[in-house]
């Protein structure tokens, strides 16, 4: 076997156990896998180290306060990028895509049409990490697990931003999402303006829900949009339950 076979083939292996290592998705992009090829030595040391460059651009191998990783940017290769929120004046928010997408988006347009008529700017999604105090809610933003609606008007730290029947809305709202997410006006340090998945990422009733407002959203009658009375004995006490529960 000649001497030049050998370090083509010991590249290969280098490569492909490096490549092992990262995420599926790192390596499925390279473009000698994308065009059904078998990958040379080249590209596949191109494929991961384009791969690590990302990983070094958008990781940061540190949690939030929900226990989602925060990321260094949205709209640049990681998780978290600027999605539409239909019905709204909104251009759309940064959030981790996916399941959290689904929901915080729901939460969106719920407020937009229930609790107050929202304009591009109120509201806020991902920030990053260098931005938001670790030790709180806040922190969820980095992960892109979290939105802000209007943050200047309900300031951290103080309670009382909302009339009481828009804070029903925000119960029922709450109620429908069956806990996973949960409201900044109930922390021990108040943020009336946050909205953020209240549970980790392997917790199964992510997708329980996010399949439930999909749905939603994809049958006429239901979903955001459509006006619902959160003094129905039975919405109103859903809420009150949970309100006892996460408060």
């Amino acid at each position: 076997m000649s001497r030049r076979t050998l370090l083509a083939r010991a590249a290969v292996i280098t490569g492909a156990s490096i490549a092992a290592s990262l995420p599926a998705s790192h390596y499925l992009a390279s473009p000698a896998y994308a065009a059904g090829r078998r990958p040379s030595p080249v590209s596949v040391k191109e494929a991961v180290r384009r791969a690590q460059d990302r990983t070094r651009r958008v990781r940061t191998g540190k949690t939030s306060r929900n226990g989602w990783e925060m990321e260094r940017v949205a709209d640049n290769g990681g998780s978290i990028f600027t999605r539409p929120v239909a019905g709204t004046p909104l251009n759309g928010i940064a959030v981790r895509m996916g399941t959290v997408e689904t929901l915080l988006v729901h939460v969106a347009r719920r407020f937009h049409y229930e609790v107050d008529e929202l304009r591009e700017g109120d509201v806020v999604g991902w920030r990053a990490p260098g931005t938001v105090r670790k030790g709180l809610a806040e922190s969820n933003q980095a992960s892109g697990t979290a939105i802000q609606v209007r943050p200047g008007h309900c300031p951290s730290g103080m309670r009382g931003g909302f009339f009481t029947q828009q804070e029903r809305v925000v119960r029922d709202i709450l109620a429908e999402l069956e806990g996973v997410v949960r409201w900044g006006g109930d922390d021990r340090t108040p943020d009336e303006s946050l909205f953020y998945i209240s549970v980790g990422p392997d917790d199964k009733r992510l997708a329980k829900v996010a399949d439930k407002i999909w749905t939603w959203n994809h049958t006429p009658g239901r979903g955001s949009g459509v006006m619902i009375d959160p003094m129905q004995p039975v919405r109103r006490s859903r809420a009150e339950r949970l309100a006892a529960v996460q408060a």
